[in-house]
């Protein structure tokens, strides 16, 4: 498990400033919205209006992901009339990163000033009715990464101390994503996400655990996103990819090569819900 490592609050708040700066240099679009674009969905930013490109590498305090399928691009632009910034890819905690590295990115979109967040991912399925390909509204999260970006000293001007999480999914956001994808003709389906460490997939034993605990799909990403972005008051709604079954439940191996082209097979359908979705969150403007 990488290990828990805070910077000092005021030290946290400056990235994000030093941050925010640099793309002031590059782009003056206001953007309403955020998009995190997990495994095989970056090429969404790509056919962004009046799209801007900056790579995590030229922009202070970012890191880019090591992991294939997250390209390491901040996008900016518009879809239809709606303001836009998209990640396209993420960082992971079993990179090695300390937690407030991993969430830098989400916080810099809230430090934008963004009002909503939808976040993607891949994930493994742990319901044995459902089948890969299927995808799934968060409702809500179990994190057993066994960190939290909020540990150490609060920086009020970030967020509360305690910020409630009773409905960290939130729940008008969630029903924009149900009815994206009856406009698309898309099936969706709604449980809770459970976030690992990882890099390892789970074993079955872990599975079976998970499946006692209440989740429906695992997975190795936002869960410690979604708390960062809470904490600062900015509205959150997830949509996961199902792209394999998990450990114990089919006797084929789990592989990341799985995930990707299974994602990649969905890709049109999440692209037309991602746009349904923002035509709504536009509106929050």
């Amino acid at each position: 498990m990488a290990p828990i490592s805070m910077s000092p609050p005021s030290s946290i708040a400056a990235r994000l400033d030093d941050c925010v700066f640099a793309i002031r240099k590059h782009v003056s679009i206001e953007p309403v919205v955020g998009i995190v674009l997990g495994s095989g969905l970056g090429a969404f930013a790509d056919n962004l209006d009046d799209l801007t490109k900056i790579a995590y590498g030229d922009l202070p305090h970012m890191v880019a992901s090591g992991v294939d399928g997250h390209a390491g691009n901040l996008c900016f632009g518009r879809v239809g009339s709606c303001p836009v910034v998209c990640m396209q890819g993420r960082l992971h905690l079993y990179e090695g990163h300390p937690v407030d590295r991993v969430v830098q990115g989400v916080r810099t979109m809230a430090r934008l000033g963004v009002r909503a967040v939808l976040l993607t991912n891949a994930a493994g399925g742990l319901d044995p009715s459902w089948t890969p390909g299927d995808l799934m509204v968060v409702c809500d999260h179990i994190n057993l990464t066994g960190v939290s970006p909020l540990v150490g000293p609060n920086d009020d001007s970030l967020g509360l101390r305690f910020p409630d999480m009773t409905a960290a999914y939130d729940p008008e956001l969630r029903g924009w994503l149900h009815d994206a994808g009856r406009e698309a003709a898309v099936s969706l389906r709604e449980g809770v996400y459970a976030g690992l460490s990882g890099p390892q997939y789970e074993t079955p034993a872990e599975v079976r655990m998970l499946r006692t605990l209440g989740a429906h799909a695992v997975g190795m990403s936002t869960v410690l996103e979604v708390i960062a972005l809470r904490h600062m008051g900015v509205r959150v709604s997830a949509l996961s990819c199902i792209t394999n079954m998990a450990a114990g439940m089919t006797a084929q191996p789990l592989s990341h090569a799985e995930v990707s082209a299974r994602a990649d097979a969905r890709r049109s359908d999440l692209l037309a819900i991602l746009r349904a979705w923002i035509a709504r969150a536009g509106a929050l403007r």
